[in-house]
């Protein structure tokens, strides 16, 4: 009798170094941008709630309103391009915003101007940045790239915040500038040495479109998702996702943490536990890979997801509570890390910033209502009603997308 013998897997395949140098520096930026919103967000509490709300609008209304334009100048002129331009001109920004603000303190118009410049630049380096994995990474290396990239990020929003306190504690917002300044200052470097492979930079610049004007190919862009059943059904996915999963910690949490009398400490830890989920799965994807259906692990997500929001808001304790925020956070990271490689595989490589531009546009739209609605719905009927709901929609967006053909099979 002979004994069959079993053939180890092929080793995974290292990811670019281009890729990696480029996501330290990225790494680098997200934390001084996180330790910057603090400080501004800090600035303007101190003018009252609707300066605070003025402050993030600030941000939110040029992001949404310019990022279709951002795609399509990353697609005709290179994401590469559009990057090193916005980190010369955040460089520039957050210098004058610290020379300012150490001459003048914190009047609301600055905030308010450095809050729309920060929007403005969003709105083209997003899409930018969005697209350059699919330009530097294999396509079967992308989940595990785009995973350590979404751990990456998290890493930076749980440490962003205390670094921004100690930073407004010790040198108010001018420190805080500075030391943004400075990541930008990070990221440009990095990005001088990092350099898309020369097919891929070929691609951009080349729709036929690219002479019919921006609008034009703006349009073409969403033409090109809404006729792809994959893109089509990824945007619908991801709009509802964004609307029912992420107020969920950032608006509904804090409210359902004050509802039962909990401590600023208790709430905070609800954040925390969403934010571990996603850093653990994402953790795990970048180590091992993806399901081998990436549709099917994206609904597969919404649905774990589901369930603790269901927990969140059933919860009577801080620490049931944490535990269905981390469960949350396991079924944001499942959803995150196995549909965003989808989109980026299902677009051609002369709309990939159009589309990523797509995807940041459908996110902030759902966001902004849902925020709307939720904040209402919460104010007349207390904050577990609406979390509820969120749990509810989330797990119907899960289960249409397991009933989606062009999903369940992807």
């Amino acid at each position: 009798m002979t004994t069959a013998v079993r053939t180890p897997p092929p080793p995974r395949a290292a990811l670019p170094g281009p890729y990696l140098l480029w996501l330290a520096g990225a790494q680098a930026g997200l934390l001084g941008d996180a330790a910057l919103y603090f400080a501004l967000g800090w600035a303007a509490s101190a003018h009252g709630g609707g300066a605070a709300g003025l402050v993030l609008t600030a941000v939110t209304v040029p992001r949404t309103a310019l990022v279709l334009l951002g795609g399509v100048v990353a697609d005709r002129f290179g994401a590469r391009r559009v990057m090193l331009a916005g980190d010369a001109v955040m460089v520039v920004a957050t210098l004058a915003l610290a020379l300012l603000a150490g001459r003048v303190g914190t009047p609301l118009w600055l905030l308010v101007a450095a809050a729309a410049v920060i929007g403005t630049v969003d709105a083209f380096y997003l899409p930018a940045s969005g697209s350059l994995p699919r330009r530097l990474v294999p396509v079967a290396g992308l989940p595990r790239a785009l995973a350590l990239r979404q751990a990456g990020g998290q890493g930076a929003v749980l440490l962003g915040a205390p670094l921004g306190g100690l930073l407004v504690a010790v040198a108010g917002l001018p420190g805080a500038a500075v030391a943004d300044a400075v990541s930008f200052g990070v990221v440009l470097l990095v990005l001088l040495r990092v350099r898309p492979p020369a097919a891929s930079s070929a691609a951009a610049g080349q729709s036929p479109a690219a002479s019919r004007g921006l609008l034009h190919e703006a349009a073409s862009g969403v033409r090109l998702a809404l006729a792809d059943p994959l893109l089509r059904a990824a945007l619908l996915l991801t709009g509802a996702a964004a609307g029912a999963l992420l107020p969920v910690v950032s608006l509904l949490g804090p409210l359902l943490a004050r509802a039962h009398g909990w401590a600023a400490g208790p709430a905070g830890l609800v954040s925390g536990g969403q934010a571990a989920g996603v850093l653990a799965v994402a953790g795990l994807v970048a180590w091992r890979g993806t399901l081998p259906r990436a549709g099917v692990g994206a609904a597969a997500g919404l649905c774990t997801a589901s369930a603790g929001i269901a927990l969140l808001a059933l919860a009577a304790e801080p620490v049931p509570a944490v535990a269905g925020s981390a469960v949350a956070g396991v079924g944001s990271g499942l959803f995150a890390c196995h549909l965003g490689p989808l989109v980026l595989t299902g677009a051609p490589h002369t709309h990939l910033s159009r589309v990523q531009a797509l995807l940041t546009l459908v996110q902030s739209v759902a966001l902004v209502l849902s925020n709307a609605l939720l904040g209402l719905l919460a104010d007349t009927a207390g904050a577990a009603l609406p979390t509820l709901l969120c749990a509810l929609a989330t797990a119907a967006a899960g289960l249409t997308a397991l009933a989606t053909p062009a999903l369940r099979r992807a």
